[in-house]
């Protein structure tokens, strides 16, 4: 019983309801200091740096639910190693821990300290890139991580098959995960949970910490902002095809020459959900 990650456009709020012209989750932002993880929006120049800041969801519409279990032997190493556990069979059991976990995987967690997170990330579980209709990345975010639980109902969840119900196995992974916090301050865990429930999503708003794409240096023209769910399939799923979504997006500088006075003027165009070329 796989999971199925499915990716909304970039923009889209918490279970994304198909009319990506409603995803407008977005903004850009002019920021004093290009190190900061988040920055306070400047409202007029001059500035050190523009950013996209941008929404992103991401569903399980699959069979079975996402069960990751991360460890580590001692408190003096920095990342987990990841196991994924897979549910066997419609009522079938589902590993409780990281040793009974059946899978390997390549996906590692990493203590993120950043104030508005404060708890254990999965890396790389989302990739961002702005990229020309041509398919070159034109710049990308940093390595995203992210702490994975239920935070909102995906929008066909009465349609999907193998919600999980009171009870279960299933039911009690769905305990498991609502709210799932990922070690919440607290840098010394030795084990850690994430994952995601099959008709559950999970989500970062756009005004979190990490949450854009650099476009400082970035020409005027016409660009697909691209989002993508287990971008290295480290996870095991039973579909990859639904797991890019994208936006085409114009943007347009007033003047290029000297200190930034001004954010460049940035237009939607379209959405084109479940796919990654968009332009």
């Amino acid at each position: 019983m796989l999971p199925d990650l499915r990716q909304a456009p970039v923009g889209c709020p918490g279970g994304y309801g198909g009319d990506p012209v409603a995803c407008e989750d977005w903004d850009v932002c002019m920021v004093a200091d290009p190190t900061s993880p988040r920055g306070e929006c400047l409202k007029t120049g001059p500035a050190k740096a523009v950013r996209i800041r941008f929404t992103s969801s991401a569903d399980n519409v699959g069979d079975g639910p996402l069960l990751l279990f991360g460890r580590r032997d001692s408190a003096d190493e920095p990342t987990m190693r990841v196991r994924q556990a897979l549910q066997s069979g419609v009522d079938g059991p589902i590993p409780d821990g990281f040793a009974s976990a059946q899978r390997a995987t390549t996906a590692f967690t990493y203590y993120e300290p950043a104030q508005s997170h404060e708890h254990w990330h999965l890396m790389g579980f989302e990739r961002f890139q702005l990229r020309t209709p041509a398919g070159d990345a034109v710049t990308a975010d940093r390595t995203n991580g992210f702490c994975l639980g239920d935070r909102h109902p995906s929008h066909d969840v009465g349609r999907l098959p193998h919600t999980p119900e009171a009870g279960t196995g299933a039911g009690k992974v769905a305990d498991l995960l609502h709210d799932n916090t990922c070690g919440h301050r607290s840098p010394e865990a030795l084990d850690v949970v994430e994952g995601i429930s099959v008709g559950a999503g999970d989500g970062r708003g756009y005004d979190a910490d990490f949450q854009w794409l650099d476009i400082t240096h970035v020409p005027s023209g016409t660009y697909d902002l691209v989002q993508t769910v287990n971008p290295d399939r480290a996870l095991l799923e039973k579909d990859y095809g639904n797991n890019s979504s994208s936006v085409s997006i114009s943007i347009e500088w007033q003047d290029d020459a000297g200190p930034i006075q001004a954010s460049p003027r940035v237009e939607f165009r379209r959405a084109c959900p479940g796919r990654s070329r968009c332009s």
